[in-house]
Formats: structure tokens, sequence, C-alpha cells
């Protein structure tokens, strides 16, 4: 186990070595967000490329696979359809960062135990990782970094 755990050390260090060539202030921008390391920045700053090519946050959230397409026939509304479409792996990203944005963090633990109580526990973390999305689209496009007051501030 530890031989491996040393290649793969080695190996991830090599990967990152490289993307910061890539594009390290967005590496470190993504890396800002609670819950978003190494592997998770890596996966999002790749699957996304530029995110000059989603006119909007609508566009992105589609693309992560963070909300459910409709279906629509005649002007009726017959329920969600397509759930395959869209990029699994920033889907997958968002999920986990979702889950390690919780982790340690008060303030998102009550926002999270709020969502739940209306929604339940698995819907709660889907609206969570869909915000985490919007978020980061917004970071991109804005050459920002993650504002936790800004990402938690009411209307």
């Amino acid at each position: 186990m530890d031989g491996l755990h040393d290649q793969i050390r080695k190996l991830e260090n090599h990967i990152i070595k490289h993307a910061k060539s890539y594009d390290p202030r967005m590496l470190y921008r993504l890396k800002t967000v609670p819950g978003i390391g190494d592997v998770l920045a890596l996966t999002i700053m790749y699957e996304v490329l530029s995110i000059e090519r989603f006119p909007t946050v609508q566009k992105f959230c589609s693309y992560s696979r963070l909300v459910k397409c409709a279906s629509e026939s005649a002007g009726k509304k017959t329920g969600a359809s397509g759930s395959k479409i869209g990029n699994a792996h920033l889907k997958w990203a968002f999920s986990e960062a979702a889950i390690l944005f919780i982790r340690g963090n008060q303030t998102a633990q009550n926002y999270l135990a709020k969502q739940t109580k209306k929604f339940g526990k698995g819907k709660a973390l889907s609206i969570l990782a869909h915000k985490l999305g919007r978020a980061v689209y917004f970071m991109m496009k804005r050459n920002d970094v993650f504002d936790m007051k800004y990402f938690f501030r009411t209307h």
C-alpha cells in the first residue's frame, strides 16, 4: 500500500505541476471554494476548458447536470427527461464538492438543515451542489475568488 501511495502522490504532483502551467490563476481561484481541492479543481478546470462557451449560468448548470431537463410537448410539461444529457464528470465534481463543503462549515450545515426540512436530504444536497455550480460559473466568468458572505447572502 505504501508503495502505491507514493506512486499516486508523485503522479498527482506531476499532474498539478503541468496544470499550473496551463492556467495557474484559475486553479488557485477554484481552490478558494471550501471543499474543492486539487483533484476537484483539476476536474472542473479541464472539463469546462473555457467558460466563454457558456453564455448563461443556466446553460452551464444544464451542461453540468445540476438541473433536470424539462420535457415539453405542445405547450404542456410532461416531467423531466434526458437524465444522461450533460457532463457526468462535472456532476460528480460538484456533488462531491457539496459534501466536502459542509464539513466543518457551520453556516453551510445550517443552510443544509434548512433545505433538508423543506426538500429532504438528497434534494438538499443537490440544491447545494447547484448553488456551488452557479458560484463557480461566476467566479470563472469574473476571474474572482470565492466569497462565503456573498454565497450565503439573502435577497
